[in-house]
């Protein structure tokens, strides 16, 4: 059985009321803190795993007990031990100059597909955050690789993914493609 630090009561609400609570609950917690989340609805179980997947939570799994589904999640920002160290950032202005001075660079894009055919930097690499886990062997692990999104959160996701497969020098770009004014092309590849 595991310990909680904070305990969210959602019997009875069905979807989307379990997600919007356990939201708001998680804010008041401080990273590596666990959340137990009560609920009575039967989608929950995926709902909530699929939420914290998204959100840099980790779901650590459900214990039933008659009706009530008791969902255990830890609050992201912290991770465990192996993984403590922060992911290095580089600001927009700092990669823009690296970019700009034709220096040989390995930039990864996880946006979606749509928001990369839309525009993205020339000779990037796509692979979207979704597939990151299972398409990182396209890459080296030796290389520095420049990871970007279009804020900044999916790139430090796709990041610490890739530390725990052994990639060793990734950086975030921060803020990303949405504040990004240097050179860009649209397409497929």
């Amino acid at each position: 059985m595991m310990k909680a630090n904070i305990v969210l009561d959602a019997k009875g609400l069905a979807c989307p009321m379990p997600i919007v609570k356990t939201k708001k609950s998680m804010k008041d917690l401080k990273a590596g803190d666990i959340l137990e989340i009560q609920a009575t609805d039967k989608g929950s179980t995926a709902d909530l795993e699929a939420w914290a997947n998204s959100t840099g939570h980790e779901y650590l799994g459900t214990e039933a007990e008659g009706e009530v589904l008791r969902h255990f999640l830890r609050k992201g920002g912290e991770l465990s031990a192996e993984n403590a160290a922060s992911i290095p950032e580089i600001s927009l202005e700092a990669f823009k100059q690296k970019v700009d001075s034709d220096e040989s660079l390995n930039i990864l894009d996880v946006r979606e597909i749509e928001e990369y055919e839309n525009a993205h930097i020339p000779g990037v690499v796509h692979i979207p955050l979704g597939e990151v886990e299972k398409r990182s062997n396209e890459l080296n692990k030796n290389d520095e690789i420049y990871i970007i999104c279009h804020s900044g959160r999916r790139s430090e996701m796709a990041a610490h993914t890739m530390k725990k497969q052994g990639f060793k020098k990734v950086i975030n770009v921060v803020p990303g493609m949405r504040d990004w004014t240097g050179k860009t092309e649209k397409g497929g590849m």
